[in-house]
């Protein structure tokens, strides 16, 4: 029931004020997401991607470099693409991550078509990058693909 009133309250405000109510939710769960905190579940994870990915035109493939702790070491966007696809290079994603002396990563990238279903290519250089990355001892722990309105992981899937 509290649910049904806040969704009411929320369809009363303005475009100005829904935009506040987003940006203030971005700020929570950046909190959550800063260095040195450590993932607490994936249902936080993947809102927080849900909301820094939403308004996105492009594709845009990242990584939440981690340390041994699974505690984030950064946040990083590191390649752009187009509407329907992004060139992602696994010699670049490896130097990230010595580079940010991480142990663990996690990939996410959004599909600004709305459908978050992850293509074969995304599964394709999940493993490539996977494979890489085990080389010089960085696990991979899931990959969200993301949407404005669902997300998608590689490791709910059984596709890690």
């Amino acid at each position: 029931m509290e649910l049904i009133r806040v969704a009411l309250e929320l369809s009363e405000l303005n475009d100005e004020e829904k935009q506040s109510v987003v940006m203030l939710a971005m700020k929570l769960l950046a909190v959550k997401h800063r260095a040195g905190r450590a993932l607490s579940s994936p249902e936080e994870t993947r809102n927080f991607l849900r909301l820094r990915l939403a308004d996105y035109r492009n594709e845009v493939f990242g990584s939440l470099f981690l340390d041994n702790r699974h505690r984030i070491i950064a946040v990083r966007e590191l390649f752009q693409g187009t509407i329907d696809g992004a060139s992602i290079h696994p010699r670049v994603v490896v130097q990230q991550a010595l580079e940010a002396n991480a142990a663990a990563m996690v990939f996410f990238h959004n599909h600004p078509s709305g459908v978050a279903e992850p293509s074969r290519a995304d599964e394709m250089i999940t493993r490539r990058l996977k494979e890489a990355l085990a080389l010089v001892d960085v696990r991979v722990l899931d990959h969200f693909v993301v949407s404005g309105g669902e997300s998608v992981s590689f490791a709910e899937r059984g596709l890690l």
